[in-house]
Order: structure tokens, then C-alpha cells, then sequence
């Protein structure tokens, strides 16, 4: 019976299997690296296009905090409009009063005494003035309790400067008082009208 060497056969299955082996692993290394750049470029999109995203969400947030502060801005300008409207139409409703306020203190202002400061705030007004006596002042506050426009006078101070020839320096407070609502002013008038016309009727 022949005899078959097999060991040079074997030791070539071997060399080829270690070849397939070497091949095998430089396939899978270079596999594995071929799905890491892949992987790593998408996540670099994927990070660009959201990084893009966010710049546009700040530019849309920096866009809308401008527009808010201009409307914030608005809104304080409007208020400052408001108010001073508010205040023009208050004015244009005191006016009426101011000048009887100023006609009646003429009139309440006895001999011997004259103001030099009137200071008002709302309907309480501040009186400064010199009175030759602290009888002329006491004169001036029964005017001011008797007056329809003025009411309720509050003597703050009287001082004698240097010597009584000098005169006193006071300071009163009044309430400014009898101004009629406009509401008042038309009742009024259209209470008038028809005794006129009843009047007119009785002489006729």
C-alpha cells in the first residue's frame, strides 16, 4: 500500500486559512473604519444643520427682543401721551375754578394784608403773605370761612418781622370749594330754561 505524505498539503491549508484570516481582518478593519467616517460625517451634518438652527432661532429671538423693546418703548410713549392729555384736560376743566379762585381772593383780602406766595395742590391751596396785624390776618381767615368759593382756613404760623411797624408773615391753608360739576352745570341750566319760558308765558 502506497504511502500518502500529507503534511506539505496541510501546512499549505494552513498558510491559506491564515491568509484568509489576514484578509478577513484588513476587511473588517477597513469596514469598521468606513462606517465610522460614515457615521462621523453624519453626525457633523446632523451638528452643522443644528447648529444652523439654533443661529436661526437666536437671530429669530434677537429680532423679536427688538420688536418687543420698540413696543415697550410705544407703550411708555403712550402712557406719557395719556398722562399729558390727562393733564390738558384737567387744566381745561379747572380753568373755570382757577379764575374764581383768584376773584375771590381778591375779595376775601382785607386792608393791610397782601399775599406773597399762593400755592395750590389739587383743592387745598397755600396762603404767604404780610398782614399789618395778626387781627388782619384773623380778618382775612373769617372771609375765607364766609367766601363761596373758599373754605375751611388753617392758620399755620404768624410771625412778627423784626418789629411790629414791620407787619406779621403768615401762612394759612383754605380748601377750594363750590365748583360745580359739569353734570351740575347743565341740570342747572336746563332747570333755568323752562322758568324763563314759564316767566315769558305769564307776562304774555
Amino acid at each position: 500500500m502506497p504511502q500518502i505524505n500529507l503534511l506539505p498539503w496541510r501546512e499549505a491549508d494552513r498558510k491559506r486559512k491564515r491568509q484568509e484570516f489576514a484578509f478577513a481582518a484588513i476587511g473588517a478593519l477597513v469596514l469598521a473604519g468606513l462606517v465610522g467616517l460614515i457615521v462621523n460625517w453624519e453626525l457633523g451634518a446632523a451638528i452643522d444643520h443644528q447648529n444652523e438652527r439654533n443661529q436661526l432661532l437666536k437671530n429669530e429671538i434677537a429680532q423679536l427682543d427688538k420688536q418687543i423693546t420698540e413696543i415697550l418703548g410705544l407703550e411708555q410713549q403712550k402712557q406719557r401721551l395719556v398722562a399729558r392729555m390727562e393733564v390738558i384736560d384737567q387744566l381745561q376743566r379747572s380753568r373755570p375754578g382757577i379764575v374764581h379762585l383768584f376773584d375771590e381772593l381778591v375779595k376775601t383780602l382785607p386792608d393791610g394784608v397782601y399775599l406773597t406766595e399762593v400755592k395750590q395742590t389739587d383743592r387745598r391751596i397755600q396762603l404767604k403773605g404780610i398782614a399789618q396785624s395778626s387781627t388782619r390776618v384773623s380778618a382775612f381767615m373769617r372771609n375765607i370761612d364766609a367766601s363761596q368759593w373758599l373754605a375751611d382756613p388753617a392758620l399755620e404760623i404768624v410771625e412778627t418781622k423784626g418789629s411790629a411797624d414791620n407787619g406779621a408773615a403768615f401762612t394759612l391753608y383754605a380748601n377750594q370749594s363750590g365748583l360745580p360739576a359739569p353734570a351740575e352745570d347743565s341740570n342747572a341750566k336746563n332747570k333755568r330754561k323752562p322758568a324763563k319760558s314759564a316767566k315769558a308765558g305769564a307776562h304774555s
